[in-house]
């Protein structure tokens, strides 16, 4: 069993939220159909596309906040109670900014 490298997972998460966040930019930048009809579902797959990019930047902001803990030694800890976040969920979650019971708390 290999060794969690959180700085590797991180820029691995963030690689991934960035191209989807670029994909998705790229599928809004396209022209819409000139029919009325197929511009109005092109605007519902629009909207669908905007939450998704919205997830995907949320996401770039969670591995930059995780990123800054890491550099500044507090990756790991929960920004709630402070103890430490288990391997385990970090693995699964490597942004995850609280530890188990306080996300459960928090939802």
């Amino acid at each position: 069993m290999s060794t969690f490298d959180p700085a590797a997972a991180l820029e691995q998460l963030l690689a991934e939220y960035s191209q989807r966040a670029a994909a998705i930019r790229h599928d809004l930048g396209k022209a819409h159909a000139a029919d009325f009809a197929e511009q109005a579902v092109e605007r519902q797959n629009d909207e669908v596309l905007n939450a998704l990019l919205a997830e995907a930047e949320a996401g770039m902001r969670l591995v930059g906040l995780a990123r800054l803990r890491l550099a500044e030694g507090r990756y790991g800890l929960c920004q709630r109670c402070g103890e430490a976040i288990s391997p385990a969920r970090l693995q699964a979650l490597p942004a995850a900014e609280y530890c188990l019971h306080c996300a459960d708390q928090a939802s």
